[in-house]
């Protein structure tokens, strides 16, 4: 197997079997044979002898360590071990009342534990201060439960393997649609959560045409409000571009290709967005490499369309016995999964590809071979199903389905396409995630040891060897921002070819993603990239070009929308920082003689550390930090972060963005305190901070006086919500790997590092 360093450290790390000191017991080799073993398995339940069995197995063996195609992580993960969970996406439904939405978190746990994602409508839920009958009170909405739904993802650890993924979609015709909207304004909230506002055809035309339209009560079925369409479209895309929350979901396509509408309707995702499904659905997904589609051909590659046949046929085969396989975590799944057998192939390497054919991503070219590939994969993937409904009856939900009709042959699964992110399988794999982009040409990798090593795309390294203007220096400078777009040392054919996510105008992605969803069963997880400078008008375009093209949803992400900015100084104005005169500097403002502060408490590993935050009349100007213990190195380092975080306050960068760089710094000696981890004792201060900044103004720089600065202090007893956040928590803001320590980014719907392979989803 050509397995990477990154490949086999993540094997290592997230998929082989370990003891109980956490050394692993297999090889990958080992985990391939083991997956291969079991899901082969299923072949006897279909009246295939021993000998046959063995041969599946070698050909299911041999299609995983080829890196032709690979199932999705908890395939991977748990097939022939106690859990035995194979799917990564379920929904589950949430009714209109308590017993119902507290059942629907048990069952969210259990999954969550087994290693899947969920995905919810809460259209369902009644408003925000309507009625409830039973008890003459009042209800908190929908976005309140949507928060318990949250807060109980983050007690759940799922075994270690991955954290707890979820999709909170709303009509938005409920009346709190606003409301929801807004929802992740704040950046920490909902940090479990992707949101997506489902919208309807009727909407649509409403925006077009610039009318109103009503909002209605899912309780009573009663009109509530007229509101106008374009001003709830251009909120929609305002939070997008502030931050990439929410994301769209056209409901109406999602239900018109229902394949089993007398089961229910289909109202949502799973996480990522890629996978409609009925309430209590789940289903389980694979991806085929497209490089290893590739064959050399006159003057350099060609699609190998019989392999790639032959590849999905028995692909298909693997999902549909993964179906019968799978220990599903409730037996609601269980009937619905065996029932509908829907399973998910897609594809991933797709960047690889074009560049092997030497095709520019954002081309008529590109998409038109978007559009062959898939048309390619859904008609082989509908006769292999057929194959096996032919082998092993059709799915038992076939009468009633949309394949009931006279004439038309059987198929054994109810779905079978999908484009699914496919991140750290895909870097197993060693090829570009999905349909995306390349993220990066080269780039600089923290090592374990601290040493840092720079990465190049191999393929733009051999071409630019094989042409000559390839240079270790040139490689240094594509790092610097990932892309070459802008060196002219590099010929302008290659600038056009070897382009990177934020290379390519947002139209292009819409146009790939638009592509590939035309010939998809299921739907397409794809981010559209925006530059920074992009404004909320450019995402709307991109909103009505998806709607326009056929796209299931769309997910926008601005480039360093979820990032801080660390410095700000406008005109001649001094708002707690000056420009240096003749430079590009800042000089902070002076000390003030007199301050007013409080002092914290902090439990860490390296004793009790005491850290004190001090107002002046701007607000919080200076921090200092003693040890419960006198010198040491922690003492001096602590101190030396108190100073320099003091020099940042004082020279106008916001509390948050202090945070944000001190939290999740991790030391040999955790500890906890007041009920919740302290990782070090920069970490310690962070929390301190956090806490300060969220009991103060959004801009972390309060302007409260000292003394109100003293009473909440006292009032809170020293704790509060943001103090007691756990580990996963600090894993959920755009910034740096807590794994590896690389850059992560946004990517299919999903935050992403592009190195080890962590991934929130």
């Amino acid at each position: 197997m050509e397995l990477s360093e990154n490949a086999l450290r993540v094997l290592e790390k997230r998929y082989l079997k370990r003891d109980a000191s956490a050394k692993p017991l297999e090889r990958p080799e080992d985990m391939f044979r083991r997956v291969a073993s079991v899901v082969a398995g299923a072949e006897a339940n279909f009246g295939a002898a021993p000998e046959q069995v063995r041969a599946t197995e070698e050909a299911f063996y041999g299609l995983m360590t080829s890196l032709e195609f690979l199932p999705n992580s908890p395939t991977l993960m748990n097939a022939g071990r106690d859990l035995g969970q194979l799917s990564a996406c379920f929904v589950l439904p949430v009714q209109d009342s308590i017993e119902s939405i507290f059942e629907t978190i048990k069952h969210t746990a259990i999954i969550h534990k087994s290693g899947g994602g969920t995905g919810f409508t809460f259209s369902n839920v009644r408003p925000k201060n309507d009625r409830v009958q039973s008890t003459m009170g009042i209800s908190s909405g929908p976005v309140s439960f949507i928060g318990v739904f949250n807060a109980a993802t983050e007690a759940i650890k799922q075994g270690g393997t991955r954290r707890g993924a979820n999709m909170a979609i709303l009509s938005v015709t409920h009346p709190d649609i606003l409301e929801f909207i807004d929802a992740k304004t704040d950046q920490s909230a909902l940090n479990n959560f992707n949101i997506s506002v489902g919208v309807t055809e009727e909407f649509m035309r409403a925006v077009e045409q610039d009318l109103e339209f009503e909002t209605v009560n899912p309780r009573t079925g009663n009109p509530v409000a007229r509101l106008k369409a374009k001003e709830i479209f251009h909120r929609i895309a305002q939070r997008a571009w502030e931050n990439g929350d929410p994301g769209i979901v056209f409901l109406d396509r999602l239900e018109r290709d229902n394949p089993t509408p007398a089961l229910g309707k289909i109202e949502a995702t799973n996480p990522c967005g890629e996978q409609p499904l009925l309430p209590y659905e789940a289903c389980n997904l694979g991806s085929i490499n497209l490089a290893k589609m590739l064959k050399r051909s006159e003057g350099g590659y060609a699609l190998d369309w019989d392999k790639f046949r032959e590849t999905i046929h028995l692909a298909i085969r693997f999902l549909d016995d993964v179906v019968e396989v799978n220990r599903y975590p409730l037996k609601q799944i269980e009937d619905l999964a065996r029932g509908n057998r829907k399973v998910g192939l897609g594809v991933m390497g797709f960047a690889d590809v074009l560049l092997r054919l030497e095709m520019p991503y954002d081309s008529p070219e590109a998409e038109r071979l978007a559009e062959q590939l898939m048309s390619f994969m859904q008609k082989e993937a509908l006769q292999a199903s057929i194959q096996l409904a032919r082998e092993r009856g059709p799915f038992p939900n076939f009468p009633g389905s949309v394949y009931d009709k006279p004439g038309q042959p059987q198929v054994r699964n109810a779905s079978r396409t999908t484009i699914a992110p496919t991140g750290t399988i895909g870097l197993i794999a060693g090829c570009s995630s999905g349909i995306e982009p390349l993220f990066a040409l080269a780039y600089v990798r923290r090592a374990f040891e601290g040493d840092q090593l720079r990465v190049v795309d191999p393929l733009f390294r051999e071409v630019g060897e094989r042409e000559g203007w390839y240079t270790e220096e040139l490689a240094d400078r594509v790092a610097e921002t990932g892309s070459c777009r802008h060196l002219q040392e590099v010929p302008e054919k290659w600038r056009g070819i070897f382009v990177t996510a934020h290379d390519i105008a947002p139209e292009w992605h819409v146009r790939i993603q638009a592509a590939f969803q035309r010939a998809t069963d299921n739907a397409v997880s794809k981010t559209i990239n925006f530059p920074n400078s992009a404004t909320v008008e450019d995402i709307k375009n991109a909103y009505m070009l998806a709607y326009k093209l056929g796209c299931k949803g769309i997910t926008v992400y601005r480039d360093g929308s979820r990032d801080e900015q660390v410095l700000k100084v406008s005109g001649g104005e001094k708002k707690g920082a000056e420009a240096v005169p003749g430079g590009d500097g800042i000089t902070p403002r002076p000390r003030p003689e007199v301050t007013i502060g409080v002092t914290h408490k902090m439990k860490t590993g390296c004793g009790n550390l005491y850290v004190t935050l001090n107002e002046d009349d701007r607000g919080l100007c200076e921090v200092f930090t003693s040890m419960g213990k006198a010198g040491g190195c922690a003492g001096a380092q602590a101190e030396a972060i108190a100073r320099l975080v003091s020099l940042a306050l004082r020279a106008g960068v916001k509390g948050n963005a202090v945070v944000k760089h001190l939290r999740g710094i991790r030391c040999a000696n955790p500890a906890w305190s007041n009920g919740g981890p302290v990782l070090s004792c920069p970490d310690a201060l962070g929390l301190v901070l956090e806490r300060y900044t969220a009991e103060n103004e959004d801009s972390g720089l309060s302007h409260n006086p000292g003394s109100d600065l003293q009473q909440k202090a006292l009032a809170s007893g020293g704790t509060s919500a943001k103090l007691t956040a756990t580990l996963s928590q600090l894993d959920q803001l755009i910034g740096a790997c807590p794994d590896c320590g690389g850059s992560v980014h946004y990517e299919e719907g999903c935050v992403v590092c592009p190195y080890c392979g962590w991934s929130k989803c």
